[in-house]
């Protein structure tokens, strides 16, 4: 699939460079909270009751052993619960007779995404160094905007698979990614993609639904649904058109 290119790179490293200004900048009173809040929700940090939550994208689900290593280092060295739920995860280990070692936890969400929910926020910007590192980030993961478009979670390996799903992700992902019309929506917009006869994705409960296709001539298109939701009043999706060709999609 798609590798991140040098101008990826030197955008997604000065994007964190761009937050740990604005979150000194916070901290030394600089810049206030209401300032700040809509430019970390840009970077997928929300505050939360008793401490920040970041969600990390991961576009269409597909993640290499290096950004996992990562993951893991930031939920073993900075994601650390309260006293409370890590007593209880240290005893638990030692009726278990592990180690008594630190706790991190990390959360992959229903919408391929991996969530961090005990960060402090004076450290929030060394994790989005580390992020940047293994071409990961939170661009987009909150806020009203297109959020993270996902897909099958067995994409590129279903046996039910007719089209591979990823490809038209990533072109989705790369044009709507801090597209100027999407970037104060009246609420967030979430898109999902499939190419597997049983639908693994959900495109029913998004926003806009894709399954891909190929009609009578052997021509690749999607059949759209449109209008899925599962907030407060759950709607299943209308079919809007039954074969779009897929070079129409955006």
């Amino acid at each position: 699939m798609y590798q991140y290119t040098d101008f990826d790179r030197q955008f997604i490293q000065s994007r964190a460079a761009q937050y740990r200004d604005q979150l000194e900048r916070n901290l030394s009173g600089e810049l206030k909270d209401d300032e700040f809040r809509p430019l970390r929700l840009q970077n997928g940090w929300y505050v939360q009751r008793y401490a920040p939550m970041l969600r990390v994208a991961v576009p269409y689900g597909e993640l290499s052993s290096r950004q996992l290593r990562v993951l893991s280092k930031i939920a073993r060295d900075f994601d650390q619960p309260s006293a409370a739920v890590y007593h209880h995860a240290s005893a638990t280990q030692a009726e278990l007779g592990t180690p008594h070692l630190p706790v991190g936890y990390g959360h992959f969400s229903t919408r391929q995404n991996v969530q961090f929910n005990w960060i402090p926020l004076d450290k929030s910007a060394d994790v989005m160094d580390l992020l940047a590192k293994v071409d990961m980030h939170g661009i987009q993961t909150s806020g009203n905007c297109i959020r993270n478009i996902t897909s099958d979670a067995l994409a590129g390996i279903a046996p039910d698979e007719s089209i591979d799903p990823r490809p038209y992700a990533e072109i989705m992902r790369q044009w709507s990614t801090l597209h100027p019309e999407f970037a104060h929506l009246p609420r967030k917009f979430k898109i999902a993609i499939t190419g597997a006869a049983e639908d693994r994705a959900a495109t029913a409960w998004h926003d806009v639904g894709l399954h891909l296709r190929r009609n009578a001539l052997g021509h690749i298109g999607f059949k759209v649904l449109v209008g899925g939701g599962m907030g407060r009043t759950p709607v299943i999706a209308s079919t809007l058109r039954e074969f779009l060709p897929w070079d129409q999609i955006l």
